[in-house]
Order: C-alpha cells, then structure tokens, then sequence
C-alpha cells in the first residue's frame, strides 16, 4: 500500500468486539476490499462481559452472548477464520502467519487479540479443579463445576473475581473471595464505594479474606483441594478460580517489529499505537491489546465499550475519514442487588463524593475527581451510582464537560 493510498486487502487479527467493530465500520463506510477476520475461538464472535454474569448464572445459554445473529454475519461479506491462532507476522512482506500453515496477505493488518487471563504456575497452573475465567469455554467449564457443589475459592478480587463470586453464592455455593488489597474491586471503585461491595459480600455469605494473598494451591493426585493464604490459614475447596488480571496477548508478535510497549520502559503493555490506533507499517490495532497515546503518555482501556469505539475509529482511519466521535470509559458490575455503573475515570487516586443519595441506603450517585484543598472533588472527571439510573444519566454530562463541582445547573437539566 503506498503513501496516500487505501488499502484493498484487511486482515483483522481478533474476532470480539474491536475486531468486529473493525469489519462492520468498513464495510458500514463503503470498503468493499478483500476482509478476513481471524480468531482463535471456534464459532462466531460473541460478548464477554456476560460470561462471569448470566453465562456463568445459567440465566443465558451461548448463543444469546453472539454479537450478530448469522443473518446479519453473512452479510458482511467477511472471511471469517475461526478455531486458527496467528503465530506472526512478516510487516516486510506483509503476511500473518497462521497455525494451520497458511498465509495471509494484506494490505493494512488490525490487530485486535485482546488480552489472555493471567495464571502463575505458582498458582496452581495445571491442577484440575484450577482454572481461569477468560473465554467461553472457561465460562462453561466454571459454570459445571459450580453446579457440582462444593466450596469455590476465589483468587482476586476485581472484576471477573467479585462477580463470579456473586453469581456462585446466588447457587446457593460456598465461596471464599481471597485479594491482597484491603477491599473487592477497590482500584476501578475506590474506597468508598468498595467498602459498600465489601459488605454486600459478606452480608450474603462470602468468606471475604482481603489484605492476604495465596502462598499455596494444595492438590492430591492432580486435583486441588484447597489453598494456603500468606497468613497462614487454610481452607479446602473443590474449585479455585485465578482470576489475578490479564496482559494484552501479544507473543504471536515477538521479533515482527510491531512495537510492543512494556511495564518497565513504557510504563505499558501492548501494541504501542498513535491517538487514532496506528502502529507504523501499515498495522493498526485496537481494544484490549491496544496502548493508544492519549496526549502525554500510552494507555490501554479493557471496557467493553472502548473496544467498540476503537475499532469504529481504526475501520474509519483505514479509509482516510473522520471517526465517529468518541464516547466515555464505561463499565457496569452485577453483583446481588447492586448494578453499578460508571463512566469516565474512578479508582481510588482521585478524590470522591457521593451527589445525590447515600451509600448507605445503597441509592446513590458519586463523583470522583481531582481533590481540591480540603480533599473533596474540584471538577467531575468520573461518576459512579447504583439505583439511581436517570439521575447518573444527567451526571454523564458534567464527566463530558468535566464540570467544576459544585455543578449548579443539573437540578435544571432534564432527565
């Protein structure tokens, strides 16, 4: 592909959100070039915030969690590859190598694999009963071994951990939830709003172990059967969930020149790419796998809906056309009778307020932002409520003006 011009043959590395993001933006726009999309999962794309919530609950079945109905895949006109792995890239000849031997050429390649769930070897790697929550098969594998009984033991408490955790104790399953930090979830909600999770937690039957870690995956004849903590305690399980995080799956591309960013030096993982998804070369990438610049540094966003966005913007990009205007960091957690969303940037750094309702009552809309001398929010760069719908609504709209608190017009805004 030469300078200026388009590219006519697309190969999307990653069949989820961003890479059907990518397909459907191009093709929404007028691209009517070769598009394979490649994908490692057998079947078609499907959703994965679901898996650790109705999936994993038994309240959807699979194909509820595919992101198109067949009608509409087939007519997108895509050559869709799934059940085959890339293993590399050549970006001087232009090829993506595939674990079945073949090749594919291309003119402009998306990257958009994601991120795999971390599990250490010290974690109990390879034991059965041990396992992670990543992929459809995962989810499945979980779900049986919860229908099973017996205890599930829980190691790490953010996102996938505390809702998974959830859904066992709504099965009527014992649950031990284990994380060195001191709250559930406390580094996307802060303090506040993690204490309130916390008693959520232990009000229905979670033997909650927060500010201790794992020191060992006890295991008879290959299965396991318990741990023991850093504190010293032991607890016997039938199932343990590692549920640590995740890095962005980039070993396929080692020695392909695509640059990778790391902890160390870059302070990030992933494909380091431009403000609009660009890698150099003629590779693009997007969603979890992706370190976009923001401006002053590398950053990578594992929401749902910026894997969406990102793919929009680089299906747009690809084509030489302005992207559709960016949206907020969004995510939403389901865990007993809370369903907290939030938009815009929360965690425990920046300052945090509740506006409207209390945490106590378990009604409530906060703001987290820059603290002001007195520790309290000066402008709203985030938002977070549970129970209160219309209310957060009207909030998102200060986040996108970052509105210096306190905000004085809302209580005129319609909602």
């Amino acid at each position: 592909m030469t300078a200026g011009s388009l590219p006519r043959r697309v190969v999307v590395v990653g069949a989820s959100a961003a890479g059907l993001a990518v397909a459907e933006e191009l093709r929404g726009r007028g691209f009517d070039g070769a598009l394979t999309l490649i994908g490692d999962e057998p079947g078609l794309p499907y959703d994965r915030p679901p898996l650790s919530k109705q999936l994993l609950s038994g309240q959807w079945e699979p194909d509820r969690l595919l992101l198109r109905p067949h009608e509409r895949w087939d007519a997108l006109g895509v050559d869709h590859r799934p059940g085959t792995a890339a293993v590399g890239v050549d970006t001087g000849a232009r090829t993506v190598r595939l674990a079945d031997g073949d090749a594919c050429a291309y003119d402009a390649l998306v990257i958009a694999t994601g991120a795999r769930a971390v599990h250490p070897p010290s974690l109990g790697r390879g034991l059965s009963g041990v396992q992670v929550l990543r992929d459809l098969r995962d989810a499945l594998e979980l779900r049986a071994a919860l229908a099973r009984g017996g205890r599930l033991i829980v190691v790490g408490a953010g996102f996938v951990g505390a809702e998974a955790a959830a859904v066992a104790r709504g099965l009527d399953v014992p649950v031990t939830l284990v994380d060195p930090l001191p709250l559930p979830m406390v580094g996307a909600l802060g303090d506040e709003v993690a204490a309130l999770l916390a008693d959520r937690h232990r009000e229905h039957g979670v033997d909650l172990r927060c500010g201790t870690g794992v020191r060992e995956v006890l295991a008879e004849d290959g299965r396991a059967t318990g741990v023991v903590l850093d504190d010293g305690s032991r607890i016997e399980a039938a199932t343990v969930l590692i549920a640590v995080g995740a890095r962005p799956a980039v070993d396929w591309l080692d020695g392909s020149g695509v640059p990778l960013g790391s902890r160390e030096h870059d302070g990030v993982e992933g494909v380091l790419c431009d403000a609009r998804g660009h890698a150099g070369d003629s590779v693009w990438s997007a969603g979890d796998v992706a370190a976009w610049w923001d401006g002053s540094r590398h950053l990578r966003s594992e929401h749902r809906l910026s894997a969406t966005e990102q793919g929009r913007a680089v299906g747009a990009a690809l084509l030489g056309q302005e992207p559709p205007p960016a949206g907020l960091p969004y995510f939403w957690s389901d865990q007993y009778d809370l369903r907290l969303q939030s938009y815009g940037v929360t965690g425990r750094a920046p300052a945090f307020e509740v506006v409207e309702g209390s945490l106590a009552e378990g009604r409530f809309v906060g703001v987290y932002g820059p603290p002001d001398g007195e520790g309290r929010p000066r402008r709203v760069d985030g938002v977070i409520g549970n129970g209160m719908a219309r209310a957060l609504r009207t909030w998102r709209q200060a986040v996108l003006d970052r509105a210096p608190l306190p905000v004085k017009d809302l209580t005129n805004s319609p909602r």
